[in-house]
């Protein structure tokens, strides 16, 4: 298990709306703005590598953003540069984490002070699920993807361990933002597989016209 107190207390952030980031999860980016290159140069030059991401919300009844109280920190473990100066990375999910307030400075980037407390389960091993019922799942997966006539990978899906199955396609399927958040937020796997059952039904019930991806 990964200890608080090796982890830092500030990191960058980078806020994207709808960007999913799950522990132990793997998200690619492609980054091109001048400020994010200088970011991933600084965060190359740490020892931890890590970078939080972090959806922002709109407040309610204005044209203002801010930022969710939780996001994940994911470290850098993959990263290529295009030949017009762009970068090509992964983020493996490390651990969520909430936001404390954000820390002011001369970098072009955003930096936040953060608190590690209260997602010890997300740097520790592999999380398990002992309610899932896969077959069913796996009968609303179909139904879910049918109704909007795509196809996926079947013997991958099915060979995946229950916890990268789950986040997996938490991280892959179109919700909104804010449906993103709450699979973020969920305290377990089980929690996020039943929060990932209620966005498919509802999807199918006309919640959403949008496709997996």
């Amino acid at each position: 298990m990964v200890r608080i107190k090796d982890l830092p207390d500030v990191i960058p952030i980078f806020p994207l709306p709808g960007a999913l980031l799950l522990p132990r999860a793997r998200l690619p980016l492609h980054i091109f703005e001048p400020r994010y290159l200088t970011m991933l140069d600084d965060c190359m030059k740490t020892q931890t590598r890590l970078i939080g991401m972090i959806q922002p919300r709109q407040l309610p009844g204005t044209d203002k953003t801010a930022l969710h109280a939780i996001g994940c920190a994911g470290r850098l473990t993959a990263f290529s540069e295009t030949e017009d100066g762009r970068y090509m990375i992964t983020l493996t999910g490390l651990s969520r984490f909430r936001l404390t307030q954000e820390v002011t400075g001369f970098t072009p980037y955003r930096r936040a002070e953060i608190s590690w407390d209260g997602f010890d389960r997300d740097r520790g091993g592999d999380e398990q699920d002992p309610g899932f019922d896969r077959d069913g799942f796996f009968g609303l997966l179909k139904r879910f993807l049918a109704a909007r006539g795509l196809s996926t990978d079947w013997d991958s899906l099915t060979e995946a361990d229950d916890e990268l199955l789950i986040n997996s396609l938490s991280m892959l399927c179109p919700f909104d933002p804010d449906d993103k958040q709450a699979l973020l937020e969920a305290p377990s796997l089980s929690n996020r597989r039943e929060t990932l059952v209620t966005l498919m039904e509802f999807a199918m019930r006309g919640g959403t016209d949008e496709a997996l991806q």
